[in-house]
């Protein structure tokens, strides 16, 4: 069994999600602000939570060509491989999907909801591709 987190890396808010392979399901486990401690907040969850895998979101634009967002997340994804395994997953359209969810729930929701809902899809999709059965 393996422990995973998501990030969908932004400027304001890094949304999270976790699942594990045994019960191949992300969940949306919020959002962290991006203050200056965001990097510590990541790796204390990562030790909390036994992660094996940190699952980075890779933005690219609607022709898939890499972005400023891009390498933002490039640079996050290489400070959290100092302590742990990560791989990058495509996050394409995940923002707009999260936020089409949270609408459909019908209820209030603020940036840091979606970020939290993009983490939970990048997740969901990486885990469709590695542990599907």
């Amino acid at each position: 069994m393996a422990s995973l987190i998501a990030l969908d890396v932004g400027t304001k808010y890094i949304g999270v999600a976790g699942a594990d392979s045994s019960v191949p399901v992300a969940v949306p486990l919020g959002a962290i602000e991006v203050d200056g401690e965001e990097l510590e907040k990541i790796r204390a969850m990562i030790a909390d939570r036994h992660v094996d895998t940190v699952v980075v979101g890779y933005p690219r634009n609607q022709a898939g060509e890499a972005t400023e967002q891009t390498a933002i997340s490039e640079a996050f994804g290489r400070q959290v491989a100092a302590f742990a395994t990560v791989e990058y997953q495509d996050e394409s359209l995940t923002s707009v999907m999260a936020e089409n969810r949270l609408k459909a729930m019908g209820k209030p929701y603020v940036k840091a909801d979606i970020d939290a809902y993009a983490a939970t899809i990048i997740l969901q999709d990486y885990l469709e591709q590695h542990y599907a059965a």
